[in-house]
């Protein structure tokens, strides 16, 4: 009601002259941001945009290897406009220039490297193991909870007849929102979940992660089980894919598995303006075998407890938005995926590659991981769904958006509707920056 009181103040304006005026003044807002919002989703480039640009990837692949990455098409235009990078289950980038490099197809297709004493250039950075002991170390603290981090937040509890799953947040001071799960699948063994989640082969072509595209094995070493593998994950289309690599490997305990994956320099893939490289990754895990939910006493479930974060350039605010709406959709594709490969190995399917390293294990004792564990008395707290989560520093300030909008008002516009949208624009934003 108060628009249309608003609106027929404008209309009952003494001249038609005036009328038109402040009719102008509130239009001319919007159509700035009609056109900003034009180059901003031209600069995305949606995926319909660039139709048939995967066709010609349909011949037969290695084991190892995915169809190789897509090039980006050639645009003028987009080589001069900045473009916003980034979402999916976390979101965009800051405004970074597009180039229209791609990743070279005949590059990305070598066959990966096999080095019998893993003392490559590739597997080793400057004399330090790509994936060694202090990794495990921060592991095994992270899943006992004594890394001295900050409290973890509650943030989901969801479960399927033959899965549960809970999800925990915690916000970092130097870097990305950090995540913990703890997926629990009903008649599965850690051997089996183990090969599920390293088999990058069975990942693409099952379709349960459907974000990776493109996937290789640079390096491997077959004493430790240590692989270099070269990911290309797809967004959605308001964003660019993200391109990773990874130095990953698993250390055994009985029936316990430390995974760890990490983002980590390698000089063989260079670096392209598209995709984006993403320099900052961290996703390890730990599977084990749990009791059952029926409560038996058997030990025939299967948990597996990921600690998950990255900085993909894009806002962490934004970001944590968009894995609260994405997470669980995500989610509940990878137990039909599981179950999917459970059906395979039962049947008799020959192990791929990336099965057979992933069994290449470094074994180490109970005792030993205990002696990580002990080695920091720092705890770290879990908050339930009843814990109230305050703002954080980087949250936007409800008196900052408000007052600027006074601001942008009183220097744009005289007339009464404006100020209307302005004002209530930023109420939004406000209510948006307190949820975040």
């Amino acid at each position: 009601m108060t628009l249309v009181s608003v609106l027929l103040e404008i209309l009952q304006r003494p001249t038609i002259g005036d009328v038109l005026a402040e009719l102008m003044m509130f239009m001319a807002p919007l159509w700035i941001a009609v056109v900003v919002g034009v180059l901003v989703g031209w600069s995305w480039k949606p995926e319909w945009a660039n139709m048939g640009r995967e066709m010609l990837d349909s011949s037969s692949v290695p084991n190892n290897s995915s169809p190789a990455p897509p090039t980006s098409s050639a645009s003028s235009v987009s080589a001069s406009i900045p473009s916003l990078n980034s979402l999916k289950l976390q979101l965009p980038s800051c405004i970074s220039w597009i180039g229209d490099d791609g990743i070279d197809k005949g590059a990305a297709q070598v066959a990966p490297t096999v080095d019998s004493d893993c003392s490559s250039s590739q597997l080793k950075t400057e004399n330090s193991v790509v994936v060694a002991e202090d990794d495990l170390e921060h592991l095994c603290r992270l899943v006992e909870m004594k890394d001295g981090g900050p409290a973890w937040i509650q943030m989901m509890d969801r479960s399927t007849p033959t899965m549960s799953y809970k999800a925990w947040r915690r916000d970092s001071d130097t870097g990305p929102p950090q995540y913990r799960s703890s997926t629990i699948f009903e008649d599965a063994t850690p051997e089996l979940v183990r090969d599920f989640f390293w088999d990058d082969g069975f990942r693409s072509r099952s379709k349960w992660d459907d974000m990776l595209i493109y996937s290789s094995t640079l390096e491997e070493c077959p004493t430790t089980g240590t692989m270099l593998v070269h990911w290309v994950r797809k967004f959605p289309f308001f964003c660019s894919d993200r391109e990773y690599v990874i130095g990953r490997r698993i250390w055994e305990s009985g029936r316990s598995y430390y995974c760890v994956t990490k983002g980590v320099p390698c000089s063989s893939v260079p670096r392209r303006n598209k995709p984006r490289r993403v320099d900052l990754f961290y996703s390890s895990w730990c599977i084990r075998a749990v009791e059952s939910k029926r409560g038996d006493g058997q030990l025939t479930a299967c948990e597996v407890l990921l600690f998950h974060h990255e900085d993909m350039g894009i806002p962490w605010e934004i970001a944590k938005l968009g894995v609260r709406q994405g997470m669980w959709g995500a989610v509940k594709k990878v137990d039909p995926g599981l179950r999917t490969y459970q059906k395979e190995r039962a049947s008799g399917a020959a192990l791929s590659r990336y099965a057979f390293m992933a069994q290449i294990n470094t074994k180490v004792s109970a005792d030993y991981l205990r002696s990580l564990e002990s080695s920091s008395n720092d705890s770290s707290e879990v908050e339930t769904f009843g814990s109230s989560e305050k703002p954080t520093g980087r949250n936007i300030p409800r008196l900052l958006v408000v007052g600027g909008a006074i601001a942008l008002a009183c220097s744009l516009d005289r007339g009464l509707l404006t100020k209307a949208v302005i004002f209530g624009v930023a109420r939004s934003f406000a209510r948006i920056g307190r949820r975040l």
